[in-house]
């Protein structure tokens, strides 16, 4: 396993807990951060990105209630391997949001299923029994 590494855009529409969010999680995906793993205290990457440490615990907090990690005082925060079955209440809706925006963008859905699967690919992700 690799060190993370994270970066943040101050500049980017995207809000920086959801930067850091969406790099975990992704972290996490290719295996550079498996069950056990060990996250940066808050204070420490707040530190590295010059903001605000709640903006750190925000991000946690969000992969916390997602199931993603856990934390506590003793050991900070520390991946968890989450349930198999398990997906946020919101996964569909924001993967709605993402195709809607590929089929309002004229894309064909050819494409569109190949991107798909060329990412879920780079995760490592297994195909299910059937599914081609």
């Amino acid at each position: 396993m690799g060190a993370l590494i994270l970066s943040v855009d101050l500049g980017a529409d995207v809000p920086i807990y959801q930067q850091i969010r969406d790099q975990i999680v992704e972290a996490i995906a290719h295996g550079s951060l498996t069950d056990g793993s060990a996250l940066p205290p808050t204070r420490t990457l707040a530190a590295d990105f010059g903001i605000n440490f709640h903006t750190v615990n925000k991000a946690y907090d969000l992969l916390r209630q997602e199931g993603l990690i856990r934390l506590s005082r003793g050991t900070g925060a520390v991946v968890t391997a989450p349930a198999t079955d398990q997906l946020p209440a919101d996964w569909t809706a924001r993967a709605t949001t993402l195709l809607a925006e590929a089929v309002a963008r004229g894309l064909p859905a050819d494409e569109v299923l190949r991107a798909c699967r060329t990412l879920l690919d780079s995760f490592g992700a297994t195909q299910q029994e059937g599914t081609p």
